[in-house]
């Protein structure tokens, strides 16, 4: 079974939530291979996160699932993924 290297893009709440903890979330959930912060608009970021997951996991259904998890977080959008 393959890899797979998917980027997201984690909307906060709103422009107070604490980036940093949600950034402290995804490092615990996944296997983050890069994480940064993009602006949106009127003082608002959000979080790209880079991960790793594998077929035999269950793709990026999977992880997914575990975004499902975080907490402060308004929304989640897969921008790319590749197969390694």
């Amino acid at each position: 079974m393959g890899e797979i290297a998917c980027v997201y893009k984690v909307m906060p709440e709103d422009d107070e939530t604490d980036l940093e903890d949600i950034k402290d979330q995804l490092r615990d959930l996944l296997d983050v291979n890069d994480i940064g912060e993009e602006d949106v608009a009127f003082g608002l970021k959000a979080v790209k996160v880079s991960c790793i997951t594998t077929d035999e996991e269950g793709g990026t259904d999977a992880v997914e699932e575990k975004l499902e998890q975080l907490e402060g977080i308004q929304s989640y959008e897969l921008e790319h993924f590749d197969k390694l």
